[in-house]
């Protein structure tokens, strides 16, 4: 098809969940995934990228990709304007109710091991004793002592189970303590809790209607569960090869791995 002959592309809002999605293994953005992107947006599209990290393990993503746009960052918590480093909205976790919830959960599992986003541009993540981290280049503050984490005003707390299984302690901590806290899983040994009813879609409607977009012209894509609430929320669903079975379960199409730029390929058959 010529360009002359080219359908209009049919989206006005591209939401990207980052790892495991955009981003490659190794932190990146394919030159051919880069290449969709500026297409799509040229063609009339806005790009969001919509992701559980907080703006402070973002930011610098979004600067090497140019990225000028609005972000849902930190599961909803939070709508960042990469382009004025400027953060629109924000919306904390109460840390007494959480603290109750943690209580709930590891009455029923046993001891947990935690670690929490603080809030703000600079807001760091704690790390209490035991809890596993991910190595890489995302900075983050070790403290000597669990109750440290509640002194400052937070997104999100991290859990792990020194046993259960990521979906296992998922569950669990749904049922023990869902009436208070939002739960869950944004990656391997990433399980969180989160204000009640805060989802990635809540965050990313507050932003497409400071675009003046709906969701019925949104196409999003996403590889974990935490996608889910996004998934229901946009027209058009897209899960990763390398996604969670019961985010594909919801999906409106499987592309190819985020290694394989499978949201290029979707992207450019769209632009036809």
């Amino acid at each position: 098809m010529s360009t002359a002959e080219s359908a209009p592309f049919p989206y006005q809002l591209i939401a990207t969940d980052l790892d495991g999605t955009l981003l490659r293994s190794d932190e990146t953005v394919s030159a051919r995934t880069r290449a969709a992107l500026a297409a799509a947006t040229a063609a009339g599209a806005a790009h969001i990228v919509v992701t559980g990290r907080a703006v402070p393990w973002t930011r610098h993503i979004l600067d090497d990709l140019g990225y000028r746009g609005l972000a849902v960052c930190g599961q909803g918590a939070q709508v960042y304007d990469a382009g004025e480093h400027r953060l629109l909205t924000s919306v904390t976790l109460d840390r007494q109710i959480a603290g109750l919830a943690l209580a709930k959960i590891e009455a029923e599992v046993g001891p947990l091991l935690l670690a929490a986003s603080r809030d703000g541009l600079d807001g760091e993540v704690l790390v209490a004793p035991g809890y596993r981290v991910h190595e890489g280049p995302l900075p983050y503050q070790p403290i000597r002592d669990a109750a440290d984490l509640w002194s400052a005003p937070l997104n999100k707390v991290y859990l792990q189970h020194p046993t259960l299984s990521d979906d296992e302690l998922a569950e669990a901590a749904r049922q023990a303590a869902g009436g208070l806290v939002g739960v869950t899983m944004a990656g391997e040994g990433i399980v969180e809790i989160l204000p009640l009813g805060l989802s990635k879609a809540t965050g990313l409607s507050l932003a497409a209607r400071r675009l003046g977009m709906k969701a019925a012209d949104t196409i999003a894509f996403g590889d974990m569960p935490n996608d889910i609430p996004m998934f229901a929320w946009a027209g058009h669903s897209v899960a990763m090869a390398n996604a969670h079975e019961d985010l594909k379960a919801v999906a409106d199409e499987v592309t190819l791995s985020n290694e394989q730029d499978g949201i290029a390929v979707v992207l450019e058959r769209s632009l036809g």
